[in-house]
């Protein structure tokens, strides 16, 4: 399992205070708007708009701010939504971990300037379009809660729905695949009975990058430093922490 993925699986577990949760909901909203208005309001025929609405409900966010997010994305909306972008940010941790950052902004010169300024005070830089953007790819990630017996079961039945590959990890089956035969594994797994506790698109390396404890500390440190910023939605690394590194994390959080 990735760094990233192992970050993000402590992160879910740590919750949030009422700040954070108010501006959780407010990415969220912006993830919903932006999907409806690149896909259309179905759904069921739009597969990131669905995944955004199914996160957005895992969050506990009320299904009136849900619907409101939609006919944002939609309808012919305000100045403010229609002129929110997704962008695409680079940069470099401590160490020279790659990060990958996607972002929805309606002030590039805002964000630009919020995110060096968080890189500087991690350690980090913020690199140039196409510095990092190459060693990572798109995938779809499915993350199952099962019995070790279980979850070989359900590996399998992945693989035979056209899965790339997958971990195993205690009672964690994360399954990765492409993003044409995502939504077939997901089904697939649902089907066999899986707790699907996790199902959404990413950003998975190509490669990655064993850094020591400290320089790992200092990345996800700096990775939670960028998730905060408003404008920021999704924050990937090729860094492999080592489990000291992420322990302590845990157990700091």
């Amino acid at each position: 399992m990735s760094g990233h993925s192992k970050w993000s699986n402590i992160k879910r577990s740590k919750g949030a205070n009422d700040a954070r949760r108010s501006q959780i909901f407010t990415k969220l909203a912006r993830e919903v708007t932006v999907a409806a208005r690149q896909g259309g309001a179905d759904p069921e025929m739009n597969v990131r708009l669905r995944l955004a609405i199914q996160k957005a409900r895992d969050q506990n966010m009320p299904t009136d701010n849900v619907e409101r997010a939609i006919k944002r994305g939609t309808g012919p909306g305000d100045g403010a939504h229609t002129a929110m972008a997704e962008v695409l940010y680079e940069g470099y941790g401590p160490g020279g971990a790659a990060i990958f950052l996607e972002a929805f902004t309606d002030n590039p010169t805002r964000t630009v300037s919020e995110l060096r300024n968080a890189f500087t005070r991690g350690g980090g830089n913020l690199g140039e379009r196409g510095s990092v953007a190459w060693i990572f790819e798109s995938k779809g990630i499915v993350v199952v809660d099962a019995s070790p017996a279980q979850a070989e079961e359900l590996a399998l039945t992945a693989i035979d729905a056209g899965a790339d590959d997958f971990d195993i990890e205690g009672r964690t089956l994360e399954i990765r695949t492409s993003i044409g035969t995502f939504e077939q594994v997901r089904k697939a797994i649902e089907k066999a009975g899986g707790a699907i506790s996790r199902a959404e698109l990413s950003m998975v390396p190509k490669t990655t990058l064993s850094l020591d404890v400290k320089r790992a500390t200092q990345t996800m440190h700096l990775m939670d430093r960028l998730e905060e910023l408003d404008d920021v939605q999704r924050v990937y690394t090729n860094a492999d922490f080592p489990d000291e590194a992420l322990e302590e994390y845990q157990k700091a959080s």
